[in-house]
């Protein structure tokens, strides 16, 4: 595969990633009507019900965007862009990091590859763990749920405190 084959090809896989990322924002909505819903004792089985179809769907969209994580770091693997044999824990350790400098630089140029794809893993990350915050208050929710606890679900939900939206705008400024 040519340098302008690898290219192409990763910067379709992060054009695909980002479509994952639109889906899984379009769900955040209709989770949270459906928890203000139950916080609000309307049509609590209806709302349980969609928000159990919330997480399921969700959980369906982190698997796409993982393995479209895995093509690219595959990918440049195949192309052994990086010395060390292991570039899925490279881009997981750079997730982790979450350095918003070095993401929020000037925007990489098409033939950066690597910034696409740490770009990928760091969103990636960040989107995991807001499934799993809301997978965790899905799971807790009960009749019993106090009216103080529902209240502070619906905050952390509409809060979303594991997306960061300067790296969020600065993946979507790449691909308009």
């Amino acid at each position: 595969m040519s340098n302008s084959e690898l290219e192409d090809k990763i910067f379709s896989l992060f054009k695909d990633f980002m479509a994952g990322i639109a889906k899984f924002e379009e769900l955040v909505p209709m989770g949270s009507t459906f928890l203000n819903g139950f916080q609000h004792a309307l049509e609590v089985q209806s709302c349980q019900l969609g928000l159990h179809d919330h997480i399921c769907k969700g959980k369906g969209i982190l698997n796409e965007l993982e393995c479209l994580l895995e093509d690219v770091s595959g990918a440049m693997q195949d192309k052994s862009l990086f010395q060390d044999d292991n570039l899925g824990e490279r881009l997981n350790e750079q997730a982790c990091i979450n350095d918003k400098e070095e993401i929020a630089s000037p925007c990489p140029r098409r033939n950066e590859v690597t910034d696409y794809a740490i770009l990928m893993a760091v969103i990636y990350h960040m989107v995991k763990q807001e499934y799993m915050m809301q997978e965790r208050i899905v799971s807790a929710l009960s009749l019993k749920s106090s009216s103080g606890e529902l209240e502070s679900y619906c905050l952390m939900w509409s809060l979303r405190p594991y997306i960061d939206e300067e790296i969020m705008g600065h993946a979507w400024k790449l691909i308009h």
